[in-house]
């Protein structure tokens, strides 16, 4: 175990030079390497090397500590590995006049320049990138921060014709400045182990890899070395797929809009996209596999085959804006971040209180900035901000109202993004997921309110007029009064909604915004479609004075979504369907 570990740490220290340019004889970079991390906001550093004799030492310093204490402590590793290393029998000493303890070598550290660092400077300031430790008669050269990869994972299921995205967390180090090298297992030949244990390597070296159908029965592997984007790299780790590539479904529901989508728009277009994805913790209940899709196949209703056909399809739309609902947060960190980030795309996250979903919002990292963020949950905002006091003094006499207004776990995303090319350019992009009950129509109607009386907060008051963009899941269809109170401006005291649930809930309030918002997709018949109902309850709204649309993305026809009778599928990951449209500033 002693022998792998040193050998493992040999591996770590000493693969963190980058090789000179021209080549060429032994020089600095071939020295050992002493490997010291330290990182502001902890009290210690940690500093790796391998001794001459090969025993590997890893110590804990005090950042505060002087230089001199930690170099005694060294001294004394150096003299107990090299006694250990020399040690004789009690006759063989006794014959060589040996006695005493081994002699302590001399330990100083040296700055790049040359000049010996002073034994009081402390240990954060001492130990420097490209700073040079003596032990004796060895040399190390000390590598502060390197590169160094935290976690490397593949996706349970591989799919042929379907991307394969890594989870990749580092350490001083980006992603996209990571080399990566995929392997696919070698192919059992007649008589051959049937376990494959080589390993034959693909062409591909970029981050994200697309098996073909030629590698479906085998496994992947892949091997990452983390890099910092200023010609430093760290250790290689490598990582082996679960399971073998299987065969994909075929053609999907997305494959003919992907055809409208294969470029990024311009630098003065915006590709939005809006999209209730299904949360894993809904599709895997007993209800939903027997009541409500008994038709989908329920190797389909799982996250793993899920995901799959929805990195795909997001990653196919080139989107700048992506706005999703029903995101669990474990599939948000582990899957779809990690995914889009690999498309230059960077998300938010927002989990509703009490469950293990929320609301996700990406955004093209080359054409938006983040400026700002202004997420709130509904029920917290209603009683605690004086925005929407009158609002919440007109639901207190309505008391059935409040309380099932209160007990919603509803949350609304609001991020403010800057143009990179204009930064004058600014746009106010909203997300949310309304209340879902059928008889609830009074309580989306208190629920969008809010959500645009905290809108015109930001995009008047905080950032004034800067266009919005509202996306979101309002499980509303277009003759709700939710709809007509977002698209017309206001809702009146006596609109059938406020009855949804009964006269017993009857509420009696006239509402008005100041936006003049539009449904950029229009209103399509269904923008979901199970077994049991189809309807329009997902928009992009966008600011009608400042935008305009370019173009709708066409949904799938009709026959595509009932191939396998309703959605989700084995070739549509949800049972909603994406929004897409291309807007432009006017």
């Amino acid at each position: 175990m002693w022998r792998r570990l040193r050998s493992a740490l040999r591996s770590l220290c000493g693969s963190l030079a980058v090789p000179p340019p021209g080549g060429g004889g032994r020089s600095p970079a071939a020295m050992e390497r002493a490997v010291v991390r330290c990182v502001p906001s902890e009290p210690k550093l940690s500093l790796r090397f391998v001794l001459p004799d090969g025993s590997a030492r890893h110590m804990q310093r005090d950042q505060a500590e002087p230089l001199g204490r930690a170099l005694a402590r060294i001294a004394t590793n150096a003299a107990k590995g090299h006694g250990k290393a020399g040690k004789k029998s009690k006759k063989a000493r006794a014959e060589d006049g040996a006695e005493g303890e081994a002699a302590v070598p001399a330990v100083r550290l040296f700055s790049r320049d040359g000049a010996a660092v002073a034994e009081e400077v402390p240990n954060a300031t001492a130990w420097q990138d490209g700073a040079v430790l003596h032990i004796g008669d060895a040399r190390y050269r000390v590598e502060r921060n390197p590169p160094a990869l935290t976690e490397l994972r593949l996706p349970r299921s591989l799919l042929a014709g379907f991307p394969v995205c890594p989870k990749v967390s580092a350490e001083f180090a980006a992603p996209q400045h990571c080399l990566f090298r995929w392997f696919r297992e070698q192919r059992p030949v007649d008589g051959g182990d049937a376990a494959g244990e080589a390993w034959v390597e693909t062409a591909a070296a970029e981050r994200v890899f697309t098996p073909s159908n030629a590698l479906v029965g085998l496994r992947l592997k892949l091997r990452c070395t983390p890099g910092d984007g200023a010609q430093r790299y760290g250790p290689a780790r490598e990582v082996e797929s679960s399971g073998p590539v299987e065969a994909g479904p075929g053609a999907c529901t997305f494959d003919t809009r992907h055809l409208y989508t294969r470029k990024v728009c311009g630098q003065g277009s915006v590709r939005a996209v809006s999209y209730n994805i299904l949360a894993d913790t809904y599709a895997q209940t007993e209800f939903s596999r027997t009541v409500l899709y008994p038709y989908c196949a329920p190797y389909a209703l799982e996250i793993d085959y899920r995901q799959n056909l929805l990195k795909k399809e997001l990653a196919g739309y080139s989107a700048d804006l992506i706005c999703l609902q029903e995101v669990d947060k474990s599939v948000f960190v582990d899957s779809l971040a990690p995914a889009l980030d690999a498309f230059g795309l960077e998300g938010l996250f927002r989990i509703k209180e009490k469950q293990h979903e929320g609301l996700a919002t990406f955004y093209r990292r080359d054409k938006f900035s983040l400026l700002s963020q202004h997420d709130i949950a509904f029920s917290e905002a209603l009683l605690s901000e004086p925005l929407h006091k009158e609002l919440c003094d007109q639901l207190a006499k309505y008391p059935l109202v409040q309380e099932k207004v209160l007990q919603r776990s509803s949350v609304l995303q609001v991020s403010v993004l800057q143009s990179t090319a204009d930064p004058s350019r600014k746009l106010c992009v909203a997300n949310t997921h309304l209340y879902w009950h059928p008889k609830g129509g009074n309580i989306r109607l208190i629920q969008i309110a809010v959500a645009l009386s905290h809108i015109k907060h930001v995009a008047c008051d905080l950032y004034p007029s800067i266009p919005v963009i509202f996306c979101g899941d309002f499980n509303s269809t277009p003759s709700s009064g939710t709809y007509s109170f977002i698209s017309s401006g206001g809702i009146a005291e006596d609109h059938e909604d406020w009855v949804s649930n009964g006269e017993e809930e009857r509420c009696r309030m006239s509402l008005s915004h100041p936006f003049k918002l539009q449904s950029a997709c229009g209103e399509p018949a269904y923008t979901n479609y199970v077994g049991g109902f189809h309807g329009c309850l997902d928009y992009i709204f966008i600011d009608k004075n400042a935008l305009e649309v370019e173009q709708v993305i066409p949904l799938p026809s009709h026959e595509e979504i009932t191939t396998h009778q309703a959605l989700p599928s084995v070739s549509h990951p949800s049972d909603h369907i994406a929004l897409i449209c291309d807007l432009k500033w006017k």
